[in-house]
Parts: structure tokens; sequence; C-alpha cells
């Protein structure tokens, strides 16, 4: 899934994010009222987590997508009816039909847009941004809208301690666009993304119940189905054994090494396996991003939302190169190089 951008195509970027995240603080004290057998030091010296965002009872993912996507539109300088597709990434949508991108689509007023959802939790957000470049690649005025945004927090069982400790709710957005100004064949933008599925071991994350396998039925909410199961064990082998190599293989095609790279802005899964695979990919020298101390893990969300706070801090500067990575359910890792150009909205 990569394009070649050097061969006399426009660099295709980022030209706005933006992020949201509830107003609701639940701190790691709040948390361990509601579960079992631990504390706010374990869960902090476990994951990293001080804090996360909770959405409110009337808050669903498309209401979080949409602050996000304003946010984004905003800094690009981009009317939302100039917009071509609108994508959302998400595993925790506002139901099965219709699209959460055609809620955001009717609030945003991009009329115009085509819109569709993608579904590979973690990796979501990386997935459609490769779709996206794909898209003003092949047509070079085309401006997409990415969103990642996820409520997993209707969706933990606070009885498990491994997962409800995790998670949080969240958005984040991206314009994507060709980059303004810029000359064919330039080496500014996303340089290259990289897609891998491994199904073989989907069995480590799964919500089993609510599709056509296991419908929605007083069976399956008895027995939990519906709620998120995670093999944490499994799931951290699966990270440090496959990521590392799939950053590698992305940096070389790119004529980069981990040494060159300035900002890590990964999905934030966990503090103390972000900062493992950091190590193990050679990302020591890097600036590795982590708002997850403040937002807890917020699935197709991570990525974006830390690229949308390193954007705003003015920690990124113009020809920094960024390197993004996905990572999650399916299983399926995905990673991105972007050599990054200052938004024209500034921050």
């Amino acid at each position: 899934m990569s394009i070649d951008t050097t061969n006399g195509a426009l660099p295709v970027t980022i030209l706005g994010t933006g992020s949201y995240l509830p107003e609701r603080v639940v701190t790691n004290d709040d948390i361990v009222v509601r579960v079992p057998n631990t504390s706010a030091e374990w869960i902090e010296s476990r994951t990293g987590i001080l804090s996360r965002r909770y959405a409110a009872p009337d808050e669903a993912a498309s209401d979080l997508a949409v602050h996000a996507a304003r946010a984004a539109l905003d800094q690009a300088g981009l009317a939302a009816e100039r917009l071509d597709f609108v994508i959302v990434s998400t595993t925790t949508g506002d139901a099965p039909i219709p699209a959460t991108s055609s809620l955001v689509q009717r609030a945003l007023g991009a009329h115009q847009a085509a819109c569709f959802d993608i579904n590979i939790a973690c990796t979501g957000f990386m997935s459609a941004l490769a779709v996206a470049r794909a898209f003003v690649a092949l047509r070079p005025e085309t401006k997409a809208l990415v969103i990642g945004t996820d409520v997993y927090t209707r969706f933990v069982d606070f009885e498990d301690r491994a997962t409800s400790v995790l998670f949080g709710d969240g958005a984040g957005a991206a314009v994507v666009g060709a980059l303004p100004g810029a000359v064919p064949g330039a080496e500014r933008g996303l340089l290259d993304i990289e897609l891998v599925g491994r199904g073989d071991a989907h069995e480590l994350i799964s919500m089993e119940a609510g599709g056509s396998r296991r419908p929605a039925s007083a069976e399956t909410v008895a027995d939990g189905g519906h709620l998120l199961r995670m093999q944490g064990r499994g799931v951290k082998d699966f990270v440090l054994d496959n990521v590392p190599g799939v950053l590698a293989g992305l940096l070389k095609r790119c004529g980069q090494e981990a040494s060159d790279v300035h900002h890590f802005v990964p999905h934030q899964a966990n503090g103390t396996l972000v900062t493992a695979l950091a190590a193990a990919s050679g990302l020591d020298g890097a600036h590795t991003h982590l708002p997850l101390r403040h937002s807890g893990n917020i699935g197709s969300a991570s990525v974006p939302v830390a690229l949308d706070e390193a954007n705003r801090s003015g920690a990124l500067r113009d020809g920094d190169l960024v390197l993004l990575a996905g990572f999650g359910a399916g299983m399926a890792v995905g990673a991105g190089l972007l050599r990054w150009s200052t938004p024209r909205g500034g921050r």
C-alpha cells in the first residue's frame, strides 16, 4: 500500500490536525473504586496512565469526531463544503447502520463528500490515511478528512483490571491534500505508508457478540459478549515481535534510518509497552509522544490525537521526520513516514 512520491507526483501531506477529548476526567483514584484488586500506583506503574476522559452519556463516536474534524478543518483553512471524502476509523460507531462517517458528513455540512468507515481498530487511522493519500495522489485537487474516533469506555468490563484501566474516549482528525506550492517529486509530506494484516492472531483482541455470527440477544448480554476482551501478554508479544520489523522496513524503503527520526507518534496502547517498542525499534533518539498519560488508550483516535497535540504544542518543526505507528486488533500494523510541513493555519 505505497505510492511513489518521488516519481513526478505532487507530495501528499497533512494540511491540518484536530482533536477532541470529552470533558469528564477520570483519574486512577476514580478507577480503583470500580475495578477490583488494583490501586492508583499499580495503574500508573503498569500503564503510565494518570487519567483518561469519558464521553458524556449523550456523546457518541460521531459527536467526538465532529469536534476534532472542525478543529482540523479550521487549521487547514478549508470549508467542509470543499471536502471530497470523509473517512472515519472506528470500532465503536454510533450504530451498525448508518456509517458513522455519514453522520459526521451531515453534521459538518460536507455535502459534496463521499463517506465511509474503516474498522481495523487501533490501526484504523493509518489505514484511512493510506486510502486518503491514494485518492489525493490520483487526483491532486482532492481534499480528504480522516478521523479516528472511539468510545471504548462503553464496552469495557470493569471486573477485568487488565483492560478497564487502559481505555478512554476521544477523537483525532487530519485534513489530507497535496502540499501547496510544492514541486512534483519533492520529498515532503507522506513519504510512504506500510499496512500489515495478521488475521492468524485475531483472537488476541475481540468483542465477540453483536455481529452476524453472534447477534445481540439476552444471552450475549448476560455472558459479556459485547465487552472488549484482550490477552495482554499475547498482545505485548505480538507488538514487540512484529512492529519493529515493519518500522525498519518502512524506513529502509524511504532511504532513512531510525536515528534520522525526530518524532515517534505511536498508538497509545500502554506507556510501558510503547517505551519498550521505541527501544526495540532503535528510536531512543526520537521524541516519543505519549499523551496517554492524560488520555489513556483511545483506540483509533490515539495516533491522530498524539499528532495533533505534538503539532499544536510547537514540537513539530518544518522538515522534521515523523514516524507514525498504529497496531492492535485484527491483528494489524500500520506505519507511515512523514516529512513534516507546518500547516498554514499554524497552531
